[in-house]
């Protein structure tokens, strides 16, 4: 293998932009200590603000010579209380609390704004969590249109605009809400490549978001947030995987919606039907959580970040560690750290299934094969020369120990790519010899080292730039 892994990590990083990290020279930093991608978190800040931040990670990136992919994260049916009187109400066990959409203004009594009207989707004896989970109750009576009546079960405070969670309550497909068709239609007019849907509960909700890209002539990949009890079902779970181009595995709201201890098993299968499938997998949320106030991770997030690794996710993102942060900066350089040496020594865990992407089989045989090609000869990367990204995907989908190099002329596509695992993605002119071009030219940059020979295995097609025509594999030292 040379010295190659040690320069270049196979499982990427997803960083969410905020306050901490939105100025250009911290952009600048965090693509340079190794995100691949860039998450915009449509919950919070204005469209200027998000328009600025993708202007900044493109020109960075062009002038880094580093692809790096956009995501834009959907905020969902989050649904949240309205404002409280000095941001504060106090509960004990017992308690009963009405939750009214139809109040303006809160009054300190226990009737409280919400932002939603829960009275039409609601039934009595169903759980509501209220701010991440701290104050439970449950509903005893729909006494209006628009309001519900909570009985809660420990004591606790509420504060203005804090979560809601919902797990037992059917949303019935209703999860795309007036302000995320207001940030598809914005989303549309800017230059990204991911859009993530939050809440979803089944595959409609992906096919459902899918026309809606259509109609705005948008062509960005779509990644299902997994956190509801539909979603992480056994009858759901699979079809979401196979609807979607990849998936986030949302431990937060997870944890809320489902149970806490369901979340690592949740993670492990849905990693392994991403891989089986050829999907991007993205393992979010508290990644590096205590590095929000520390430069140092704890063991356990270590522990945590390794494991996504050795189960061959794709990404694992960064939230509030980057988007709030003290330590933006530190935490991607600490989990780069965390990635390289993992990989270097541990073998990704093998999955039950082959890949099988899609319904070309042909794709799917020819990737394998490359992947068990070059790691026979001991190749020092295989190049990919792809024009829709599904050659380089499905060669990553079978998580080859070696760097894969991908060559494509479609500007999207090389950005999608780099969240692809092992992938590195160029933009370059179609032509017969794309491939082998690039290598050279990498060659002559250091990519490889010092070698003198690099051994690389070419995917390629006989007509350069046809979509679906990949048929080739090579064998070239450069």
């Amino acid at each position: 293998m040379g010295d190659m892994s040690t320069i270049y990590k196979r499982t990427k990083i997803l960083a969410t932009i905020g306050p901490a990290s939105d100025s250009e020279e911290m952009i600048e930093k965090l693509i340079k200590a190794g995100i691949n991608g860039a998450r915009l978190n449509f919950s919070h800040g204005s469209y200027d603000e998000h328009a600025a931040k993708i202007k900044a990670v493109r020109e960075i990136s062009k002038r880094l010579g580093k692809e790096v992919a956009i995501l834009q994260d959907l905020q969902g049916p989050k649904i949240r209380l309205g404002d409280i009187i000095d941001n504060r109400f106090d509960v004990k066990e017992g308690d009963e609390i009405v939750l009214d959409y139809a109040i303006e203004q809160h009054d300190g009594s226990a009737n409280l704004p919400v932002q939603y009207n829960l009275a039409e989707k609601v039934k009595i004896g169903e759980p509501v969590f209220i701010f991440d989970g701290k104050v439970k109750t449950e509903v005893v009576e729909i006494p209006s249109e628009t309001a519900i009546k909570l009985r809660v079960l420990n004591a606790g405070t509420l504060m203005s605009r804090k979560g809601l969670n919902l797990p037992d309550t059917d949303f019935g497909g209703d999860i795309i809400t007036p302000k995320d068709m207001r940030d598809i239609e914005f989303g549309a007019t800017q230059d990204i490549d991911y859009v993530a849907m939050s809440f979803i509960q089944t595959a409609e909700d992906i096919n459902n978001l899918r026309q809606i890209l259509q109609g705005h002539n948008s062509e960005v990949q779509i990644i299902a947030k997994i956190e509801t009890k539909l979603a992480v079902s056994d009858e759901e779970l699979e079809k979401i995987v196979l609807a979607s181009d990849g998936v986030m595995i949302a431990r937060g709201d997870m944890a809320y919606e489902v149970a806490p201890e369901v979340v690592p098993i949740v993670q492990r299968k849905t990693v392994a039907l991403c891989r089986k499938h050829g999907k991007i997998s993205i393992v979010a949320t508290q990644t590096m959580g205590s590095m929000v106030d520390n430069p140092q991770p704890s063991r356990a997030e270590v522990s945590d970040v390794a494991n996504a690794v050795i189960q061959g996710s794709d990404v694992v993102m960064l939230s509030d560690e980057s988007a709030t942060g003290k330590y933006p900066e530190e935490t991607v350089k600490a989990m780069r750290d965390v990635i390289r040496y993992t990989q270097e020594h541990a073998a990704v865990a093998p999955i039950d299934n082959i890949v099988e992407r899609g319904d070309n089989e042909a794709l799917n045989a020819i990737s394998l094969s490359a992947v068990e090609l070059a790691e026979q000869i001991d190749a020092d990367a295989i190049v990919v020369e792809t024009k829709s990204g599904q050659t380089a995907a499905t060669v990553a989908a079978n998580r080859p120990s070696l760097p894969i190099v991908s060559v494509t002329s479609d500007e999207r596509v090389a950005h999608q790519l780099a969240l692809n695992y092992a992938t590195q993605s160029y933009l370059r002119p179609d032509g017969e010899f794309a491939g082998l071009e690039l290598a050279k030219e990498l060659k002559e940059k250091g990519f490889f080292g010092d070698k003198e020979n690099v051994t690389i295995v070419i995917v390629s097609g006989r007509q350069p730039g046809l979509v679906g025509g990949t048929d080739t594999i090579r064998v070239r030292v450069v």
